[in-house]
């Protein structure tokens, strides 16, 4: 990748070797089939977070299953529809017991887009290690309002 490791010996060859895979990887996306959702609901009082959840689509694959074998980087979070209109909307994305956070973004719906938000939040996520359980928290100024979202990301 046009950067030689000199002698074996370079402190700095594994860092640019990990910054080489973020610049450029194989991306993934789940759900990965059109008639496939992931929905995100809010906890049921306003703006309060809905108890950690394991992601999982609408035919009960998890996204834990997607990335138990690698380590897991998350590249983006795509919110597609919801709802709920002309509110704003947060929400988290962890793993393990300990719901080590690896993302947080906030994105709204407006009666502009008629529920369809079509918005990314690009991620700089810390890495989820193999085989942990991935969860999600969500709240809005509307309680119990749900998001639909795709979620992109690679492997290391």
């Amino acid at each position: 990748m046009g950067y030689e490791r000199r002698n074996g010996k370079d402190p700095h060859y594994e860092r640019i070797e990990e910054l080489s895979l973020e610049a450029a990887h194989t991306t993934h996306i789940f759900p990965e089939d059109t008639d496939e959702t992931v929905t995100f609901t809010a906890g049921v009082a306003n703006n309060a977070w809905l108890a950690w959840t394991e992601i999982v689509d609408n035919n009960a694959v998890t996204f834990s299953s997607k990335v138990a074998a690698c380590q897991a980087h998350i590249s983006a979070v795509i919110a597609e529809e919801v709802d709920t209109i002309n509110k704003s909307y947060v929400y988290e994305i962890a793993y393990g017991d300990d719901k080590t956070i690896v993302s947080r973004a906030r994105f709204a719906s407006s009666a502009a887009n008629r529920g369809n938000p079509i918005q990314e939040t690009r991620v700089r996520a810390a890495h989820i290690p193999a085989g942990e359980t991935v969860y999600y928290r969500m709240k809005c100024e509307t309680g119990g309002a749900t998001a639909d979202v795709s979620i992109r990301y690679h492997c290391h």
